[in-house]
């Protein structure tokens, strides 16, 4: 199993391209983190894997288990097993944590199947326990009047009880304290699993003494433009990107 991104080229809707063949192989079990300046097309990246509408896709594939993630809608993309953690997540007026959650879980039940209230309960505190999330957070609306790392928190917590097979993070470390940052952190390593890809979208090192991945890319002007180990972000956190400077002008 795996999330293969083959020459994948998307642009805006008024033709300003952004990805310029990004390929990647994000297999089952592994962590891969994608760090890169701004514009350099990671958002941009997280986005058309989800499906979101703002951006056309040109050129490549993007296939989760062998199936065409470009051929489905948002929704279906989701069920099919792709989580997006928002780097600004929305606010859901009027509807209330515990329903969002339960709502989505039940959609993805075969039809005429109900969720067991208890069994769901019992797992939705037992994740928020791990995130340490006071229970109220149950009743609120989504995100509605949440700090930031309250919003983050709570991304988490939906990726811990969908159980999606990919997991995209769009830089949800931005604005985080220290303490918010190892919480988060903590439900993500939860979540490793030998049949579940990660990918995280982040500008800082820091993130990565917390969440451990097996493989580190740089991304510039819309494609990877180098490849390596975890070793790679500690040197792009000594030396910075300069290097793409110097490989411009040679």
């Amino acid at each position: 199993m795996s999330l293969k991104i083959d020459n994948l080229h998307a642009q805006l809707e008024d033709g300003t391209a952004i990805l310029n063949g990004v390929t990647l192989d994000i297999p089952a079990g592994e962590v891969h983190a994608i760090m890169g300046p701004n514009g350099s097309g990671k958002s941009t990246l997280s986005k058309v894997v989800a499906g979101h509408e703002g951006y056309e896709v040109t050129a490549g594939s993007v296939e989760l288990d062998g199936e065409d993630l470009l051929e489905m809608e948002i929704d279906e993309r989701s069920r099919a097993g792709v989580f997006l953690a928002f780097q600004y997540p929305a606010e859901v007026p009027g509807v209330s944590n515990a329903n969002f959650i339960r709502a989505a879980l039940q959609a993805r039940l075969p039809e005429g199947e109900e969720l067991d209230a208890v069994a769901y309960y019992k797992s939705l505190y037992e994740k928020m326990d791990l995130l340490e999330m006071d229970r109220k957070f149950t009743g609120r609306a989504v995100n509605e009047g949440f700090s930031g790392g309250e919003k983050k928190r709570n991304e988490i917590l939906q990726m811990m009880m969908l159980e999606p097979k990919f997991c995209i993070m769009d830089e949800t470390d931005s604005g985080l304290d220290i303490d918010a940052l190892k919480i988060v952190a903590k439900g993500v390593n939860a979540m490793r699993s030998p049949d579940r890809g990660i990918l995280l979208i982040t500008h800082y090192q820091r993130l990565l003494n917390y969440i451990a991945p097996d493989h580190v890319h740089v991304m510039s002007e819309g494609r990877i433009v180098r490849s390596g180990g975890p070793e790679l972000a500690l040197e792009l956190e000594e030396n910075g990107y300069d290097f793409l400077k110097e490989a411009a002008t040679a």
